[in-house]
């Protein structure tokens, strides 16, 4: 994953597209960042799964942004935000559909051999480490509920 990122990067370099070169390193250095966050010895590298959930968080965080600005009236800064998210979410995996989230969460019910609301965050954790970035886990959640309630 890290490969793909930096070979967008340069990408993006010979092409001279300055807000993909920008969110690009942003990327890198986020990822950057977890690496040397999770040293552990000789082994400094986050897996994929990380580097996914560093994505994850990084498009959140411009979905927030963006509503923010959009509120203020700044609908050019608004708009910035949400080209970032959309090149971020290039190397993000595709994400489930309302079906197959809701299989995923009979499934990971039944793993979990989950009984009741107590048992939702036990069925949250099995979610989350079962499809990084795949899902929206808050929707998920709610299907959760739903079954469990």
């Amino acid at each position: 994953m890290r490969d793909e990122i930096s070979q967008a990067l340069k990408d993006a370099i010979q092409n001279r597209d300055k807000c993909e070169i920008n969110t690009l390193r942003l990327i890198m250095a986020a990822i950057k960042d977890r690496d040397m966050s999770q040293r552990h010895g000789d082994d400094c590298r986050i897996s994929d799964d990380d580097i996914v959930q560093v994505l994850d968080k990084m498009v959140k965080q411009r979905e927030i942004s963006a509503k923010t600005y959009e509120e203020a009236g700044r609908l050019e800064l608004s708009e910035s935000e949400r080209k970032e998210m959309l090149i971020i979410k290039r190397f993000l995996p595709e994400q489930m559909n309302v079906n197959e989230t809701k299989q995923a969460c009979e499934k990971a019910i039944a793993t979990c051999g989950a009984g009741g609301l107590r048992d939702v965050g036990k069925v949250m954790g099995e979610l989350k480490g079962a499809y990084p970035g795949q899902m929206d886990f808050s929707k998920a959640s709610d299907i959760v509920k739903d079954l469990l309630g």
